[in-house]
């Protein structure tokens, strides 16, 4: 059935079918629901429940963000009704990291999905009830902040997260739609008074312009949703061709200026957003886009300028376009890139390797530990991110790009510039104590592993 048919009510038999459409290998697949306790999580977990499919392997994950008087009863909640369903439940507990000009909503997010990233199964795709009204929300929030077309696709059904997916099998229905399947059951769910809340922008958005939009456009949401098709239909080109122009511009992990100038100025600021992005890079806003497109490129050779944003600096030297991390200083940001040593560790004299900024790595003997000691070699050497580093997380899977895998399970971008990453005879086997490549992943019967943790100094990232 096409986003455009015409459907019947909310029922579980819809649910199975648009999940078909959705994941390879359904029903033999692994699958999460993150459940919140209101509404639409609980809807989503009660209707597959009642499915009751084979060979369908379905958990649910509660988020306990800690920043809500209520939090402990929403768990308690989620615990009762997992029971009920029969379905078994994880709650985990997220520390907000809220940094300087990000909001709590935003800083909750980010952490809420840097932690299901980790949690997922290789394979296992994770569940959000996000609806047809989420959607519309969205891609409103997103045109009022002067969003491009990445934007206004807003939120996709299936994309990459961690070692898995995530999937959104619900934003074709509407909220009316799930909230009269599950008032039928006789399910309860829980209230966050915060969506109360007018001062946050998606609370005013849902209570005080929608209603009157809605009332003169009954059709809203699903012309929204329509448009949000288009856009991601059209930035999907666009990439196609960022990457085309982007391949023949390469020099190394720089850009030439050369290849760059005889193109118009939407193809250079459309490939610096694929450079930037693939990079793991938070990205510029406009006016600095348009210096990098611009007076960057058109500069003399021997005028050396740069462009700073954020904690990311792009500097032209000679004929070459380079990215690069700034170090922060005590005195506030240096204009000179980070450039950490090569640290060589001999874990096996010492199981702790000291970082810069007071933080380390550590090998720490456990027996369900994910590490085959036995595949290490006795040097390791430990570096800082140069770009173009892969890892192969699960046997016979594809290498992944350790930039996609740090956007999906959105880390911090300061976080990522001091992220430790592990070499083994010039290898990846470890980025941190996130990932791990297979090569070195402790099989069952494994004699002697360990677990790596990077320890933090207390007070923040290193």
């Amino acid at each position: 059935m096409g986003p455009n048919a015409k459907q019947g009510p909310f029922a579980p038999g819809w649910l199975i079918e648009r999940l078909a459409r959705l994941l390879p290998g359904f029903p033999d697949v692994a699958v999460c629901v993150a459940l919140s306790g209101g509404l639409d999580s609980t809807t989503l977990l009660a209707a597959l429940a009642a499915a009751r499919v084979e060979r369908l392997r379905l958990r649910a994950v509660h988020i306990d963000h800690g920043l809500h008087a209520n939090a402990a009863r929403w768990s308690a909640h989620c615990r009762r009704l997992a029971r009920e369903l029969e379905v078994p439940l994880r709650v985990l507990a997220v520390e907000v990291d809220r940094g300087r000009g990000v909001s709590l909503e935003e800083a909750a997010r980010t952490a809420r999905y840097r932690r299901l990233a980790r949690y997922l199964k290789p394979g296992e795709a994770l569940l959000t009830a996000h609806t047809r009204d989420d959607q519309l929300e969205t891609v409103l929030l997103q045109l009022f902040r002067g969003c491009g077309l990445a934007g206004l696709a807003a939120m996709p059904p299936l994309a990459p997260l961690g070692a898995g997916l995530l999937a959104r099998p619900l934003l074709e229905r509407s909220r009316a739609e799930l909230e009269a399947w599950t008032r039928a059951r006789g399910l309860a769910w829980v209230e966050d008074e915060s969506n109360l809340d007018e001062r946050f922008d998606r609370n005013y958005l849902r209570r005080r312009v929608l209603p009157p939009v809605r009332e003169r456009w009954p059709g809203v949401a699903s012309a929204v949703a329509r448009s949000a098709r288009h856009a991601a239909e059209a930035q999907r080109l666009l990439t196609v061709l960022a990457r085309a122009d982007l391949e023949r511009a390469r020099d190394g992990a720089a850009l030439s200026v050369k290849a760059l100038r005889p193109l118009t100025a939407d193809r250079r600021r459309n490939l610096l957003r694929l450079w930037i992005a693939e990079s793991g890079r938070a990205m510029p806003d406009a006016r600095r886009l348009e210096e990098i497109a611009g007076p960057l490129i058109e500069a003399r050779p021997d005028a050396h300028p740069q462009v700073l944003f954020g904690d990311v600096e792009v500097r032209r030297h000679a004929d070459l376009l380079s990215l690069m991390d700034r170090q922060a200083t005590s005195g506030g940001r240096s204009d000179a890139p980070t450039r950490l040593a090569e640290l060589d560790w001999q874990w096996r004299q010492s199981n702790r390797c000291a970082l810069p900024g007071g933080s380390a790595l550590e090998l720490v003997m456990a027996s369900q530990g994910a590490i085959d000691l036995d595949a290490l070699p006795e040097r390791l050497a430990v570096r800082w991110r140069r770009g173009g580093e892969r890892l192969r997380l699960r046997s016979g899977g594809p290498r992944r790009a350790l930039k996609s895998l740090l956007q999906e399970a959105r880390v911090p971008l300061a976080e990522r510039t001091r992220m430790p990453l592990i070499f083994a005879d010039g290898r990846l086997i470890a980025a941190a104590d996130l990932w791990i490549d297979e090569s070195v992943r402790a099989a069952p019967g494994a004699a002697h592993r360990a677990r790596l943790l990077w320890r933090k100094p207390t007070g923040g990232a290193p």
